[in-house]
């Protein structure tokens, strides 16, 4: 890849990880633009393959959003590093691996961060990745059978969105997410399914409990 390519970034932030097995944890979120199952734009979602998702990743007109090299884009995720602990990024979307290579991925790792990737599992996520967790969507093609974290919005109407169809891959945890419907409360469904299938746990969105981004 050409080291003068440029990155095109929606925004980027720092918080703490709301979801799944690093909940809890400082992290700087890297969001790219894009995503390869869903436009962005209302008027594509009835016809898109993933119909739920609640991001804004459209342009580069969010918080620290814009256009970066490689070397400008570790250096932003740097900046935004308080100081101390393990240094944390989350690589998220949209799709990140329609942009995310193994020279970013390099230069933030020079810069000592742990490098984490949220993906949709339909593209093959580079080798030197520090933390895989796919969240599998209905009807798309799911590329990688092994990570760190699966995490299913529960629940999907569609036969290969059910749980059942990811429990045979190699993941070290396997979560379900309650869908965010408004005036719909999936959580009690998830938490039946989590107790009668113990291989699965909740994963509550706290990010937005404790009103944070």
């Amino acid at each position: 890849m050409p080291k003068n390519r440029t990155y095109k970034v929606k925004e980027a932030f720092y918080t703490l990880q709301g979801e799944g097995a690093q909940a809890g944890r400082a992290a700087v979120f890297l969001r790219f633009t894009g995503c390869n199952l869903w436009s962005g734009r209302e008027e594509d979602r009835s016809t898109a393959v993933c119909t739920f998702c609640d991001t804004d990743f459209i342009g580069t007109d969010g918080t620290n959003g814009g256009r970066y090299t490689q070397e400008e884009c570790a250096d932003l995720v740097q900046s935004l590093w308080p100081g101390g602990g393990k240094p944390y990024v989350v690589c998220t979307g949209g799709e990140p691996l329609l942009q995310l290579d193994e020279p970013l991925i390099a230069a933030l790792q020079k810069r000592g961060f742990e490098v984490a990737v949220e993906t949709n599992g339909t593209l093959p996520v580079p080798a030197s990745i520090d933390w895989v967790c796919v969240s599998p969507k209905a009807n798309a093609g799911l590329v990688i059978a092994k990570g760190h974290e699966l995490k299913l919005v529960y629940p999907q109407t569609e036969a290969n969105a059910q749980p059942e169809r990811f429990t045979h891959l190699n993941f070290q945890h396997f979560f379900l997410q309650p869908k965010d419907e408004t005036g719909r409360d999936n959580t009690p469904a998830t938490v039946a399914y989590c107790m009668a299938h113990p291989q699965w746990r909740v994963s509550l969105q706290t990010h937005k409990i404790m009103n944070i981004e």
